[in-house]
């Protein structure tokens, strides 16, 4: 899913610039006009869906500030880019100290916000990241950080927080990486155990010999090499959660212990005299069909109805294809900021064919091919040609499966200068003229908006080719002039030139001025 970026502003011309700068990039814009109207967007049921804000500092109303006073609190994780013509220290630290991101200067150039906004989405990216991670270690990960949108998964979720309340047995089944252990993790953060310990056992990756020892704990000297004494799982889950996964690996002899141990809320360590009580919460976990296992023998029919109580279905990757944009953009902004890498989505192509894979391996099987993409991508957009293993095996893309890094093209976008990468305020450009200043600051983005769109201007003559740029310049001169009602000042700085400028610039192309 595109990221999307809330632009506020409440000149419709800047607002236009804006947006054409952020589509460009390859997020979604989201205009609004001014403080108010931003507010209301963020308070309603949209405003989870917005990534950045970028946010004007003098409007009419609710100005910026206010803003940043009233969304900050709520939002902490937001980040948000403030622009202004104002751009005094008082001003940096007041916006900063409110929760600001960033501090941008106008007229900003589109490289300087593109870099802005690329830094402050991957350090979010980040962020959220960690804070996600942490939840699940202190087992309060709860289903709505779950990235599960689709129908298939609706069923999955209501089961998952009506058996929270309860400390029923749980089976969970499905292939292997749908995601079982989340979903686990997310049962005991909606439960009454939230924050107490969740404790993972992958019962198919324990050495057969120590499978009791490991789950059961065991006495120093019971066995050789046992030279200390050992908890075991089930009591460093005591007040937790056990997670038990490929439950169906488990041998025979060890499931007549692991049955006692549900049934009486004990457990016997190897080499102990007695018996240790253990208060656990059991969620387990299996690919395989244990109904077809328990027919064959292989495993016990008695500890398959103990811990089928509750049994629970997550359904593979290719029955929720809903979820596979959420999925590539979360791990593409989680990937692109460890990796260091520019990556910012991924073209409607590319898109299009991961919908149209099958995903033998599911979740993990998305997160390894996204990973390996951002590796090999040299732009900031994830194509075709960066998945070809997948584009090897779905039809109409064979041909394209060529990794980018094994192909010469420039990148998307040039290397921004050293002086777009500074987050410090720069000098405001209206201290002096246009000669006298640096040449990076005249690339604003009334240049951007001069190049990619107009409104009313045409760049082309009757025969197709492009106007002089001294036509097109006197054009917009008299527009801003029509627009601001002849307020030289407001009209140089919309601009972005010297009053005195503005007004040589007028006397030369022979326009009228009437100030109202």
């Amino acid at each position: 899913m595109t990221q999307s970026i809330l632009i506020v502003d409440d000149d419709p011309a800047q607002r236009r610039i804006l947006e054409e700068v952020v589509n460009r990039d390859g997020y979604r814009a989201v205009p609004v006009d001014g403080g108010e109207a931003a507010l209301a967007y963020l308070e309603g049921p949209s405003g989870a869906e917005i990534s950045l804000v970028v946010l004007d500092l003098v409007m009419p109303g609710v100005d910026g500030m206010e803003v940043l006073k009233r969304v900050h609190p709520g939002k902490p994780n937001l980040p948000i880019i403030v622009l202004t013509a104002h751009g005094g220290i008082e001003t940096v630290v007041n916006v900063m100290r409110e929760g600001a991101t960033d501090f941008v200067i106008k007229p900003v150039s589109p490289e300087r916000l593109h870099v802005s906004m690329r830094n402050a989405l991957k350090v979010n990216a980040m962020a959220g990241e960690i804070s996600r991670l942490q939840k699940k270690q202190s087992g309060r990960l709860t289903f709505g950080d779950l990235i599960a949108n689709s129908h298939g998964m609706d069923q999955v979720i209501r089961l998952g927080k009506r058996a929270a309340q309860s400390n029923i047995p749980i089976l969970i089944e499905g292939e292997s990486g749908v995601g079982k252990e989340l979903i686990a993790s997310a049962i005991q953060g909606e439960s009454e155990r939230a924050g107490k310990p969740f404790i993972t056992v992958n019962c198919g990756a324990i050495p057969e010999n120590l499978v009791e020892s490991i789950l059961f704990g065991h006495e120093k000297g019971a066995f050789t090499g046992a030279n200390d004494k050992h908890a075991g799982k089930f009591q460093e889950a005591s007040g937790g959660t056990l997670f038990l996964d490929e439950i169906g690996e488990l041998p025979l002899d060890v499931q007549v212990k692991l049955l006692r141990a549900l049934q009486q809320g004990e457990v016997d360590p190897v080499g102990s005299k007695k018996p240790v009580k253990v208060d656990i919460r059991l969620i387990s976990a299996t690919n395989r069909d244990l109904l077809q296992m328990v027919k064959e023998g292989r495993f016990r029919e008695d500890l398959y109805y103990r811990l089928n109580v509750f049994p629970m279905h997550v359904p593979p990757l290719r029955q929720r294809k809903d979820d596979i944009p959420d999925l590539v953009a979360h791990f593409i902004r989680r990937l692109s900021a460890e990796e260091g890498k520019a990556v910012v989505g991924i073209s409607r192509d590319a898109m299009a064919m991961l919908m149209a894979f099958e995903w033998p391996g599911n979740v993990r099987q998305v997160e390894n091919t996204v990973f390996r993409a951002i590796v090999l991508s040299d732009g900031e957009m994830l194509e075709v040609s960066d998945f070809p293993q997948v584009a090897s095996m779905v039809e109409g893309y064979a041909a394209a499966a060529v990794p980018s890094g094994m192909r010469e093209h420039a990148p998307t976008h040039a290397a921004p200068s050293e002086a777009y990468i500074q987050a410090a305020p720069q000098p405001n450009p209206y201290a002096a003229s246009p000669a006298q200043a640096p040449a990076d600051t005249r690339h604003t983005l009334a240049d951007f908006a001069r190049s990619n769109f107009s409104d009313g201007i045409a760049i082309t003559d009757d025969a197709g080719n492009m106007r002089k740029l001294e036509d097109i310049e006197a054009e917009m001169i008299r527009l801003a002039i029509d627009k601001y009602k002849g307020h030289m000042t407001e009209v140089a700085r919309r601009l972005g030139i010297g009053r005195s400028t503005l007004y040589r610039k007028v006397r030369d192309l022979g326009l009228e001025v009437r100030e109202s």
